[in-house]
């Protein structure tokens, strides 16, 4: 069963728009989902019922500035005012608190995926007690030199145009790259997936075809950088399952390097079990790939495994 619901945002003024999926009978386990950059929670909708099938509620939620979790048009790609990163962060923290009351002895696990990846990584180091796993999906790395000069940037021009100002030179910086190895192209997001239907839906779609607003970027950037400070990655607890899982055609993991690296520096703080997987010939979206069924079974085997 399929239900949609909203709770209040951390932001204090937002409704936030989750989604359910509940199986039937007996609930082996939790998994609760954060989606990427520009989409939404119901594109994951094939995995979660698959999960669902299987014995597990599955939960997640539009953030901030996406899907139905936005007060009017112009707050697409915005996420708070002040403290947006931790507002996101704490509507994810608040649907676990929510979602774990209803299911209190049960194994816990989050997957997060693209933008959803480097919040699952900020969210491991501050609130990783209690959870049984974590998948950490199509992921990158960037140099934290990058990452402060995208803040600056960022910070200047909402000085400047204000916090929803959209900047072509922000996004293209931030995203213009990805297609570029698989052009000549039919589209400028082939870099998602090699199916074809996944690629038209997503450019149909006008809840993925909003430009980031500065405000969003730099509070993106800022989350990243959060995620790879030393002290925050010490704060991950020890005994916590990761699995860091691209497609090996992932740009924004630079094909296999950022997820590589990431699972280095897991390794390095002493998680006693970091697992590292590349689907070979997947791209960016593999729960949207060619081999999806073959992905779906692989993070079920990793998951049940944990409990």
């Amino acid at each position: 069963m399929k239900n949609e619901f909203y709770f209040p945002s951390k932001d204090g003024s937002t409704r936030i728009h989750a989604i359910e999926w509940i199986p039937e009978g007996e609930v082996r386990g939790v998994l609760q989902i954060a989606h990427g950059m520009v989409e939404f929670i119901d594109r994951y909708d094939r995995f979660a019922t698959f999960m669902a099938s299987q014995g597990f509620y599955v939960v997640g939620n539009d953030h901030l500035g996406h899907g139905l979790s936005v007060k009017d048009e112009d707050q697409y790609g915005f996420f708070a005012e002040k403290d947006g990163n931790l507002c996101v962060i704490g509507d994810m923290q608040q649907l676990r608190e929510d979602t774990a009351k209803k299911y209190p002895k049960v194994p816990y696990f989050l997957l997060g995926h693209s933008m959803g990846s480097f919040l699952a990584r900020q969210f491991i180091e501050m609130y990783g007690e209690g959870l049984t796993g974590a998948i950490i999906m199509g992921t990158g790395y960037q140099p934290t030199a990058t990452l402060n000069m995208g803040i600056a940037l960022t910070g200047m021009l909402q000085k400047v145009k204000g916090s929803h100002y959209r900047s072509a030179l922000v996004n293209n910086m931030a995203l213009g790259a990805y297609n570029k190895a698989f052009e000549p192209g039919r589209t400028k997001n082939d870099w998602l997936s090699k199916d074809e239907a996944i690629v038209d839906a997503y450019v149909a779609n006008p809840l993925n075809q909003f430009m980031f607003t500065v405000n969003g970027y730099q509070n993106l950037f800022r989350g990243m950088r959060f995620a790879q400070r030393q002290d925050n990655l010490d704060r991950i607890p020890k005994t916590l399952p990761i699995l860091v899982v691209s497609g090996a055609d992932d740009p924004v993991g630079e094909f296999g390097k950022g997820p590589k690296t990431v699972a280095e520096a897991y390794r390095q703080i002493g998680i006693q079990d970091v697992t590292l997987k590349l689907f070979q010939g997947d791209r960016h979206e593999i729960l949207n790939e060619l081999d999806k069924l073959d992905v779906d079974r692989y993070l079920l085997q990793w998951i049940e495994a944990r409990m």
